[in-house]
């Protein structure tokens, strides 16, 4: 890398850390805002009530509990938030949000030219339903633009990242378990060629995949690191480059298609390598014009859809690592993508505040544009039946289509605070969102609507 990519990397890096940490404190003075009316509301409005009362609904306003279903449907909020003792309505504060929430944008008024350009689909579809919301798990984001850190391995299991801790979550029994902790050293307990027997020491974790009983974790740094989930210890851990331009975007974990269980990361240093989970070797190693922020692999594996620090992304022949075709319509950088199960269908995400679905027969134009609320699609989830493209922002709304409908009927997932990671799990039953935030931190549980109910059970 030369010095002056460095340079303007390290010139990027600044840009994004200034544009976060404003971020953060337009976050914390709306909080604060919510705060001082709270405080205001209750320690010197109410008259009458008497100091002890004050405390008491004091206490109630800022006690968050788990919520149920049954909890929803009597008129409590999903998340637990008390509006009715607020002197704000769930209504103001949401256009408050929407009005104030910034888009981070690396092409200034890319979000502002698709507003003009494109309307919302027809909102009113409901395909899931509210279950749980708990806040015993709390899901942590370290990159704001990286929203990859939710998997659901079944219908009841989640990981996540939860500060340098990843964590699962049993929604049936209800526990919650620490399954590896990044803020040691962390060392492989098998021995792979290419493996970095000294290990690692307090990794930030900047993305992770988690399928069947594998979990790859990767880090600021390029580091890689490999665990079974049925064994116990790290199994591979490796640095992808020694470059300073190095972060380590996105992991997928994929079957091959000679049988195998491959995974294939995206890195800032433009680079793309596909390894085996079985030895954890280097199988290929190609390099984008650009910095890699996510890749998807096509069903049938001849084609990897790559998306990054440019508003084109690319099909790539994973054979050779060559491009056989580019899609163009986005107006800013792009941190996601997706196949649908038919192999011809695939989605991109991108800061413009868009999600855009294409098809291999013509890639010419998108066949749909799905426009956002108030900013960049962080994640798109296709279910493995085909029939739903899940699109989460980075905050506040995650939004289900109906490909049946031809993406034009919505379901929208309303509630507040960033979203660290949307999972579908395998069979299409649930779908799981971590919600980061200073005060309502949790994780909300949607099930399918079907039109019978079942006792729910392990399985």
């Amino acid at each position: 890398m030369s010095g002056r990519r460095n340079d303007q990397f390290n010139a990027y890096m600044g840009e994004v850390e200034e544009e976060h940490e404003q971020e953060q404190e337009e976050e914390e003075e709306l909080e604060a805002d919510a705060v001082d009316f709270v405080d205001e509301e209750y320690y010197y409005l109410r008259a009458g009530g008497g100091e002890d009362m004050a405390v008491d609904d004091y206490d109630i306003i800022t006690k968050v509990t788990d919520t149920s279903s049954a909890q929803v449907r009597k008129g409590k909020d999903i998340q637990g938030i008390p509006w009715g003792r607020l002197n704000i309505s769930r209504e103001s504060y949401r256009l408050t949000r929407i009005e104030q929430y910034r888009n981070y944008e690396n092409i200034p008024s890319s979000g502002e030219a698709v507003d003009k350009e494109c309307k919302q689909m027809e909102k009113g579809g409901y395909y899931y339903e509210f279950f749980h919301n708990t806040r015993m798990v709390k899901p942590t984001i370290l990159h704001f633009q990286l929203r990859n850190l939710v998997w659901a391995t079944s219908k009841h299991d989640v990981y996540l990242m939860s500060n340098y801790s990843v964590m699962h979550w049993s929604s049936i029994s209800c526990k919650l378990s620490e399954v590896l902790n990044f803020s040691g050293h962390i060392a492989p307990t098998e021995r792979h060629a290419g493996s970095l027997l000294e290990g690692f020491t307090q990794t930030q974790i900047s993305t992770l995949a988690v399928r069947d009983n594998f979990l790859v974790a990767g880090g600021f740094l390029g580091e890689l690191t490999c665990k079974r989930l049925d064994k116990p210890g790290v199994s591979f851990c490796t640095r992808t480059t020694y470059e300073d331009n190095a972060i380590t975007n996105a992991v997928e974990i994929y079957d091959s298609f000679s049988g195998g269980v491959h995974f294939i990361a995206s890195n800032n240093d433009c680079g793309v390598r596909e390894y085996d989970m079985e030895r954890f070797q280097l199988l290929s190693h190609f390099r984008s014009p650009w910095p890699v922020n996510h890749t998807s692999v096509s069903p049938d594996c001849k084609l990897i859809t790559v998306v990054g620090d440019h508003p084109d992304g690319l099909l790539v022949d994973p054979r050779n690592g060559k491009s056989v075709a580019s899609v163009v319509g986005h107006r800013d950088y792009s941190f996601a993508s997706a196949w649908h199960p038919d192999g011809r269908t695939f989605a991109t995400g991108n800061q413009d505040k868009t999600c855009r679905v294409w098809d291999l027969r013509n890639l010419s134009l998108p066949t749909t544009i799905l426009k956002g609320n108030m900013g960049a699609v962080r994640s798109v989830r296709f279910s493995s039946d085909g029939q739903f493209l899940v699109v989460a922002e980075p905050a506040d709304f995650v939004h289900v289509y109906s490909t049946n409908a031809d993406y034009r009927k919505q379901q929208e997932i309303d509630f507040f605070g960033e979203i660290s990671g949307v999972s579908l799990s395998p069979d299409d039953e649930s779908i799981y969102i971590g919600i980061w935030d200073r005060t309502y931190a949790s994780l909300l549980q949607y099930n399918k609507r079907h039109t019978y109910g079942y006792l729910d059970s392990f399985v």
